[in-house]
């Protein structure tokens, strides 16, 4: 959906009951927990956010409340969705004079505290590494098609704790593959901005 107005919580609210009974928009639906399908373009960035576990909550409370979003021009639609699986939001943009309004279901759910849930990896040994986050994948109001994931990382072999993207995309709408570079620029640039800025909500 492309307007020359900001949208409206009314707009956003009638935009995204729109998309709640559509299916995704590609076939590899949680390909994002394994290896990205092929045929995609794939984008994998990852920042170390600090250390201890003090970064790791502050890092997931962000992340729950979708503050990795909040870059200016880019933003989630509408505020305090619950992440939780088959929630839906609309990616809300800005580029170039024009707004966007995109439509994404959240495919699953990563909440793995290695401690509490005494994990253990194939070799039974015992994993120090805890983990949240989640994915969502594109409906069929959506620019691109795909998914990305979004997982906030604490190695307690070494305290670190980091911020991680991948995503593997395909342009969908007939504007975006005419301008398929430009498009590749905004991905680009979005994931930049989106690791600076949960950096600086964690410092």
């Amino acid at each position: 959906m492309f307007t020359l107005t900001e949208p409206s919580e009314h707009d956003v609210a009638e935009f995204i009951s729109s998309q709640a009974n559509l299916p995704f928009t590609y076939a590899e639906v949680g390909a994002t927990q394994t290896d990205a399908p092929a045929g995609y373009k794939v984008d994998h960035n990852r920042v170390q956010l600090g250390s201890g576990v003090e970064v790791y909550e502050r890092a997931v409370a962000a992340l729950r409340q979708w503050r990795q979003f909040d870059l200016g021009w880019v933003t989630i639609a509408p505020k305090g969705v619950e992440i939780k699986q088959d929630a839906i939001v609309a990616v809300k943009a800005l580029a170039f004079g024009m707004w966007s309004l995109n439509a994404c279901r959240v495919v699953y759910v990563v909440n793995e505290d290695a401690e509490a849930a005494g994990l253990h990896n194939q070799a039974g040994r015992r994993q120090s590494v805890s983990r949240f986050g989640f994915a969502y994948g594109t409906l069929p109001d959506h620019i691109e098609r795909g998914e990305e994931r979004f997982l906030i990382e604490w190695n307690r072999s070494d305290d670190s704790v980091w911020y991680d993207i991948l995503a593997f995309s395909h342009p969908r709408h007939p504007v975006v593959r005419l301008a398929f570079p430009v498009a590749r620029m905004m991905q680009k640039r979005f994931a930049r901005e989106s690791l600076s800025r949960m950096r600086s909500i964690v410092s």
